[in-house]
């Protein structure tokens, strides 16, 4: 019930402490909540949320939190209801000591927009603790000639406890001497003082032993005791007397311990034992007794321990001093600790974000406070960061900053900041605190894929094995994560009529090329296609390059023999003067080679000949020519086998057979040799029937040019026939065969065509010769008709 009641009351003064000051936040007065010590844990204080006016939820919206000073988290905010709970139990002695009020600041911090409300929590004392003397015995020496009234000081109690429930009053035991009566010091301190009420007679009680007891003002009052032992002496008249009641020492709080404080003196007028001093502390707390120490023969008071202004400004002692009669005088020494710059800065984080996407605008990275327990210039901060970094700070209220983006960050420029916050003081020396933070920053895909290089040039030799890896591309992505994760495909090709899908395939992951099936040089020497880049981002981005394959040749196509043919119905002899000389030409096997390059190169050699040393083939052109002059004694038909090879690696070849028939002049008739007929007529019959259906429209053409060629001639020439034809100059009349360099014989030829003459329907061959290029008309009764010349480069 009395909880209960307590409760509401605490709930009263809360309202009303709330009407008189306002809702506000930071720079009016804070907001009160008041809760007694040693509360339970959970118990309900206020609502926030209708102490600031805000509506329900908006405390969860704008995330809140809850910042102590003392860094203890005694308080808990549920930020869906607003209700301020306690979080655990507090000590009043414990956080605050002898403060009162003991107050503890905290603040209420919103994120979302920045908003600070101060507010205190001040924790009300119970009588949790009994007064206690620091002695349990109090000795005093009495002199048996000490009038009545007499009074004597004694060592007060202690008690934690404040306000009502500190110490109100000191009783004594019954006796017929004393009593005691309560002093107050006008600063809110009370000590007891023992009173004569009547003579002391050493002989008669030469000791009294009472019981002290000190009582304090809680309900129920708690109580402490002690024991006064007094000791009745002989007369000592004269009492110690110090130079100063008051003696005021300045003392910097950095002072080393022994260093001496102050130096108190007193005299008695005694002689004797009466008159010797013993200097001691009078009713000193236990923080005096662990921090000063005194000299009890010379008055010398030193430092027993370090002092701290920030806990601790200012100590009194009473020092009493007691002659050996028994009598004391007392002064009060004051020592006020100065304060020295012995503490740095504080730096105490509220919020931290530790990433931040890269393309984002102004963003909130940490919301810091910042303080100094030193005082005045000590405590006065200056915060800063690297000037050479996109980030600002911006002051804010009761010490608060918030650190800040200046502009949107490039994480491929710098993907992580280091930041070092520096607070620093204005105290001599100045003192400093850093504090770093390392903030990532996070991906956004902003950086399309890049190929090293703008275009490829890949090769493959032709008859290639499928699936073959022909070359790789390859493309970079500056961003991280998925939106640098890259797949590759290829780009439809530029020519429709490419079947690009048969002919490369692409791994997307890796970017490497393979050749579907096997290439033929020469169906497709080279093609060129696109591929793309594209990365996983959102939204995804692209690039693309350009691949030209090369394929290069490989000597799969033996050379292939276009003169003479050597599929014809009827073997191909050539017709030799025996009057021709060394070099005459003979023929000329004119070859082709579907490769190219060095595999295309031919060269021609004479395999086998009837007569080795008879004729020679050029290596380079193939023109077969005499290789001595012709005598009567050789043989009138040759053989000839002619090897054609080209370069590659390995060589491929073909032969071709040329059979030479050397006659005395062209009157001779032309006679197949047994060999070629013999060859001939072992050929296979479809292959003799195509053959001559071939050399059947090749004639029919041919002496159907042949003739109108002739006509032309004949028409344009100036000269009238007189029993035979003229040989006009310029073009030949198409009785002559013209043989020019446009082939690969060196000289011009001409052959004269006789023929018998006759019925004038038919005609005989007699003689075939070579003459002059420019001719005269004669009358030899032969026509001279023309036959084409032979080409490098083609075959008949």
């Amino acid at each position: 019930m009395a909880a209960r009641l307590e409760r509401a009351v605490q709930k009263r003064q809360v309202l009303l402490l709330c009407v008189f000051l306002g809702v506000s936040w930071a720079g009016a007065e804070p907001l009160r909540y008041f809760v007694a010590e040693e509360t339970e844990r959970g118990t309900f204080l206020a609502n926030l949320a209708n102490d600031l006016g805000l509506g329900v939820g908006e405390l969860s919206a704008r995330g809140s939190r809850i910042i102590s000073d003392q860094n203890m988290q005694f308080l808990l905010l549920n930020p869906l209801t607003g209700d301020l709970l306690l979080n655990e139990k507090l000590d009043r002695e414990e956080l605050c000591g002898s403060t009162e009020p003991c107050a503890l600041p905290f603040q209420l911090l919103l994120e979302k927009p920045l908003q600070i409300f101060r507010a205190e929590l001040w924790v009300r004392d119970i009588n949790d603790h009994s007064p206690v003397f620091l002695g349990r015995e109090i000795p005093l020496k009495i002199s048996e000639l000490t009038t009545p009234g007499a009074a004597f000081l004694l060592e007060r109690a202690q008690d934690s406890d404040v306000g009502t429930n500190n110490l109100r009053n000191y009783t004594i035991s019954a006796n017929a001497y004393f009593h005691v009566n309560v002093h107050d010091n006008g600063e809110g301190t009370i000590y007891p003082e023992l009173v004569l009420d009547r003579v002391l007679d050493r002989e008669e009680v030469p000791e009294l032993r009472l019981t002290l007891t000190a009582w304090d003002g809680g309900s129920p009052p708690r109580s402490g005791t002690a024991l006064v032992r007094i000791q009745v002496v002989d007369i000592n008249d004269n009492v110690p007397e110090f130079a100063q009641s008051l003696y005021k020492v300045q003392v910097p709080e950095n002072s080393p311990v022994g260093s001496l404080v102050v130096s108190v003196s007193a005299r008695d007028l005694d002689a004797g034992s009466n008159g010797e001093i013993v200097y001691a502390f009078f009713y000193a707390t236990e923080r005096i007794l662990k921090t000063f120490q005194i000299n009890s023969t010379s008055g010398n008071i030193h430092l027993k321990a370090e002092l701290n202004y920030e806990e601790m400004q200012t100590y009194t002692l009473t020092i009493q001093a007691t002659d050996g009669g028994g009598l004391s005088g007392k002064c009060t020494v004051v020592v006020h600790v100065t304060d020295v710059n012995d503490n740095p800065p504080e730096l105490l984080m509220s919020s931290l974000t530790s990433s931040v996407a890269e393309n984002s605008a102004e963003t909130i990275v940490a919301v810091f406070r910042i303080r100094d327990k030193d005082s005045g210039n000590n405590a006065k901060m200056v915060c800063s960061i690297q000037d050479d970094l996109p980030f600002v700070l911006k002051p804010s209220v009761e010490n608060f900053y918030t650190l800040v983006t200046e502009r949107p960050l490039d994480r491929e420029t710098q993907p992580e900041y280091n930041i070092t916050i520096t607070v620093t003081d204005m105290g001599t020396p100045r003192l400093k605190t850093k504090h770093n933070i390392t903030l990532l920053v996070s991906d956004v895909n902003d950086n399309a894929p890049a190929f090293t290089q703008p275009s490829y040039s890949l090769s493959l030799r032709e008859n290639n094995s499928p699936a073959l890896h022909i070359g790789s591309v390859s493309a970079t992505d500056r961003d991280a994560g998925a939106n640098a994760q890259l797949t590759y495909s290829l780009l439809p090709p530029r020519d429709p009529r490419l079947p690009l899908a048969s002919l490369v395939a692409i791994n997307a992951d890796t970017g490497q090329l393979f050749a579907l099936r096997a290439l033929d040089f020469e169906a497709l020497r080279a093609f060129e296609f696109g591929v793309g880049a594209t990365d996983r981002g959102a939204p995804a981005l692209s690039s693309q390059a350009l691949v030209r394959v090369q394929v290069l040749d490989a000597n799969d196509n033996a050379p292939s023999v276009l003169y003479p043919p050597h599929n014809g119905s009827a073997p191909c002899t050539e017709l030799v003067p025996r009057a021709a000389e060394p070099g005459y030409l003979v023929s000329k096997v004119v070859a082709v080679d579907a490769d190219s390059g060095q595999n295309a190169w031919l060269s021609f050699q004479l395999l086998r000949a009837t007569e080795p040393g008879l004729f020679g083939v050029w290596a380079h052109n193939g023109e077969v020519r005499t290789a001595r002059p012709l005598g009567e004694r050789d043989a009138a038909r040759h053989r000839l086998v002619v090897l054609v090879r080209d370069h590659g690696e390995p060589a491929l070849s073909a032969s071709v057979t040329l059979h030479v028939l050397l006659v005395d002049g062209f009157s001779q008739p032309y006679l197949p040799l047994p060999e070629a007929a013999a060859e001939q007529a072992r050929a296979d019959p479809l292959t003799v029937y195509l053959v001559v259906a071939l050399a059947a429209v090749s004639s029919l053409f041919l002496f159907s040019v042949l003739a109108l060629v002739a006509v032309r001639l004949c028409r344009r020439s100036r000269a009238a026939w007189a029993g035979g034809c003229s040989v006009p100059e310029g073009h030949l009349p198409g009785h002559l065969v013209d043989v020019s360099g446009t082939g690969t014989l060196s000289q011009s030829y001409q052959y004269e065509v006789c023929l018998r003459g006759g019925s004038g329907t038919s005609s005989e061959f007699k003689f075939l010769k070579p003459i002059i290029t420019n001719l005269q008309s004669q009358s030899t009764g032969c026509d001279v008709e023309e036959y084409p010349a032979f080409r490098n480069d083609l075959g008949f």
